[in-house]
């Protein structure tokens, strides 16, 4: 399941036929996608499940546009179902901001002016540093990518609330694995991420593909 929420799902997916998809590259993520950009969940309109999204539509707002063929300020992510790799958000409430994400969509071929996600995946979390600096998240987690990224990560001071987990969002074994790969710090009662990887460096990655002939973007 692509990691866009805290919740599991798996007794769900006991009811559907899950598909397993191996793992791909930055540059062959980006070479399928018919869109990528970086934004930030605005608000959802789905339909539940016992407590679980089933289909509806996010709406994110564009904050860098690297592969798109129009420039909206808002795009429309469509999902339906329960199966690995699926493309649900987190709504943020009115007292917060939405998560950011790294994006690699496709047109919806059914309703081309929304976007669904890849087999592989949607989204990648991308954090705000002291410095006003996106950078994706370590360790990755949504799509399960085949490029060896974390020998080319820093430390970074977060800003972004997101940054911050609990006891209540970590299970116990996922918070003692981050704990030992130094992924995370003990700060008070919360775990605070500590690393990441600059989206320049991402994008360069991701190769040609990567970024639309009229975007150019340092970030």
């Amino acid at each position: 399941m692509a990691m866009l929420m805290t919740f599991d799902c798996s007794i769900l997916y006991a009811e559907e036929e899950s598909d397993v998809v191996a793992a791909i590259s930055l540059a062959e993520l980006a070479a399928s996608a018919d869109t990528i950009v970086l934004a930030q969940v605005r608000d959802t309109d789905y339909l539940y499940r016992r407590d679980f999204p089933v289909e509806g539509s996010a709406f994110l707002k564009v904050l860098i546009p690297y592969k798109l063929d129009q420039n909206p300020d808002i795009i429309e992510v469509f999902e339906q179902g329960m199966h690995s790799n699926e493309c649900y958000f987190q709504n943020p409430t009115v007292f917060e901001e939405g998560r950011r994400y790294l994006l690699f969509l496709r047109r919806d071929t059914e309703k081309p002016e929304r976007f669904r996600g890849l087999a592989q995946g949607c989204a990648l979390d991308v954090l705000v540093d002291r410095d006003n600096r996106y950078v994706l998240r370590l360790p990755i987690t949504g799509i399960d990518l085949s490029d060896s990224l974390a020998e080319l990560g820093s430390t970074y001071d977060f800003t972004d609330a997101y940054a911050v987990e609990n006891d209540e969002t970590l299970k116990p074994a996922q918070r003692e694995e981050l704990l030992s790969g130094g992924w995370i710090r003990a700060e008070e009662e919360s775990y605070i991420y500590t690393s990441g990887i600059e989206l320049s460096v991402i994008r360069r990655l991701m190769g040609p593909d990567g970024v639309s002939s009229e975007h150019h973007y340092g970030n």
